[in-house]
C-alpha cells in the first residue's frame, strides 16, 4: 500500500499528533468501559480493541477492520480463521479483488482528506 514508517519522538507534530489522538481516543474509550469493572481493567482491553477497530475514520469512511478483511464484522468471532482441514470458499479471488478495491479507495479518501489540510 506504500506505507511509510515514521519514527516518533516527543513533541514533533508530524509524528506525535497521531498517536496522541489514537492514545486520548483509547484512553477514553477505557475509561467509559472500566468504570464498574476496576479491578478487571486488563480483561476489557480486547473488546476495546475491537470496538476501536470496528470504528469507522473520518479520513476513509470505513474501519481498519473493512480495510484489512473487506467485512465489517459484528463480533471477534466473525474474525475467527477457518480450520485448516476445510477448504476456503471458491470466491477466494473475488474476496481479494473486493479488498484491493478497499483498499484503493481508501488510499483516494486519505489522499483527498491530507490534500484538504494543506490547503
Amino acid at each position: 500500500m506504500g506505507t511509510e514508517l515514521k519514527y516518533s519522538t516527543p513533541f514533533r507534530s508530524q509524528t506525535d499528533g497521531q498517536t496522541e489522538v489514537i492514545n486520548r481516543t483509547l484512553g477514553t474509550l477505557l475509561r467509559a468501559l472500566i468504570k464498574a469493572h476496576a479491578k478487571a481493567w486488563d480483561l476489557l482491553l480486547p473488546p476495546a480493541e475491537f470496538a476501536y477497530n470496528r470504528a469507522p475514520r473520518k479520513a476513509t469512511g470505513l474501519s481498519p477492520l473493512k480495510v484489512v478483511y473487506g467485512i465489517h464484522p459484528i463480533s471477534p468471532l466473525d474474525l475467527t480463521p477457518w480450520p485448516l482441514d476445510q477448504n476456503p470458499s471458491a470466491d477466494v479471488a473475488a474476496r481479494v479483488e473486493e479488498i484491493k478495491k478497499i483498499q484503493v479507495l481508501v488510499r483516494s479518501r486519505i489522499e483527498k482528506t491530507n490534500a484538504s489540510y494543506q490547503a
